[in-house]
């Protein structure tokens, strides 16, 4: 597969139209002033500030009630008091956008304790950062910072599997004693008196000195090896991780005759009758160690067609639109209608059915390749596959 490092190099995530903050939290909503502070008011050294268009939350019930009475109400309000302390631009984020983690009868989690409760996270999670990197032109940062350990880890791994280059993915960090304080949001412009916990008696600390800063996570990102279905569709977490995980695998092909049927690493390729029948017929040349097909060949196409023929019955519509395509071609030896056939149906029918179940990365060693030099067009499958057959006479 396809990996690469995400990093704050790589891409100028401010530069998009849509760009989303994205914080998992549990019961301490400063996370959100925090992480917004260190990205829009101080950032980094040598990083430009990124202010998000939006944030958004994931949480339990209990979470998301507790972040809109400290960061949405009137009073206190955080995060329009960040804003408004810093002159921040105006960002969407409303009741809304506070995401609460449900189980599978639609009921508002308190909290995440079991198995079930942990795999409708990250359902949840998933879905949020699949629909954030859909958009082409958009950034999602996400903060790991907050809620339980499985929101976090299941944050980060999402992120690998949709990640794109203008993604991020960090964690805030806030210098002693102001860390984990219930009181503490952000580092405030003017002075701000808030009281230390322990040791006792609690002593005065003003918020202006806090320092928090961003440590940015490098991630491996698999986006590419996920097949389209899953980028761009619904689908559970552990099915993207088992998607992920058979994109890392060698490349194993069983094809099954007598259900007319292609499997690639245990997920069923849908193909039509003229698609299966190229990929079998070019399975059996790479079995019995014949050449490349020449798709302007008469011999070749008499060849394949014979190959359609007894997979599909001679009497099935499928071969008969076949038989009637290539015909006229083979009659008149045609070698440029022979290719007008083939090649869209190699690249089409094959090749692109390929990479939209499987994934860029994982169809790249199963699809047909040119193997010809010189200016001469042979198709083969690639020599090191894998193939098992089942029902093969």
């Amino acid at each position: 597969m396809s990996t690469s490092l995400s990093n704050a190099a790589s891409a100028a995530p401010s530069q998009t139209t849509r760009r989303v903050l994205l914080c998992a939290i549990g019961m301490s909503p400063q996370i959100v002033t925090e992480t917004l502070y260190a990205l829009a008011v101080k950032p980094e050294a040598g990083l430009e500030p990124w202010i998000p268009t939006e944030v958004h939350v994931v949480t339990t019930a209990r979470g998301a009630d507790n972040a809109k009475l400290n960061l949405l109400s009137g009073n206190p309000g955080w995060f329009h008091q960040l804003c408004e302390d810093y002159g921040l631009p105006e960002m969407g984020f409303e009741p809304e956008n506070i995401h609460i983690i449900r189980d599978a009868q639609g009921r508002a989690l308190d909290d995440i304790r079991t198995p079930a409760d942990n795999e409708a996270a990250a359902d949840l999670i998933s879905e949020l950062v699949r629909g954030f990197t859909a958009e082409e032109n958009s950034a999602l940062h996400a903060s790991l910072a907050g809620g339980r350990k499985t929101m976090s880890y299941y944050l980060g791994y999402v992120l690998s599997l949709f990640g794109r280059p203008q993604d991020r993915l960090s964690h805030v960090l806030v210098s002693e004693p102001f860390e984990a304080h219930p009181d503490f949001y952000y580092p405030t412009p003017q002075e701000r008196v808030i009281h230390s916990r322990a040791p006792l008696p609690p002593q005065a600390m003003n918020c202006a000195d806090a320092v928090v800063q961003l440590a940015q996570v490098p991630f491996v990102r698999l986006r590419d090896g996920l097949p389209d279905r899953l980028r761009e569709g619904r689908s559970s977490f552990s099915e993207t991780v088992a998607a992920a995980s058979h994109a890392l695998e060698p490349a194993r092909v069983v094809i099954k005759l007598q259900s007319r049927q292609v499997w690639v690493n245990e997920v069923h390729i849908p193909f039509n009758g003229s698609a299966l029948s190229l990929f079998v017929w070019l399975a059996r040349r790479a079995a019995a160690d014949e050449p490349e097909a020449d798709f302007r060949s008469v011999d070749d196409a008499r060849d394949f067609l014979a190959c359609a023929r007894e997979l599909l019955s001679e009497m099935s519509a499928d071969f008969e639109r076949i038989d009637e395509t290539l015909a006229r071609s083979i009659r008149l030896a045609d070698g440029d209608a022979l290719a007008g056939y083939f090649q869209p149906l190699m690249s089409r029918a094959v090749n692109g059915v390929l990479k939209g179940t499987l994934g860029n990365s994982l169809a790249q060693r199963v699809m047909i390749i040119n193997s010809g030099s010189r200016g001469k067009s042979r198709y083969r499958l690639p020599a090191d596959l894998d193939i098992t057959w089942i029902d093969r006479g």
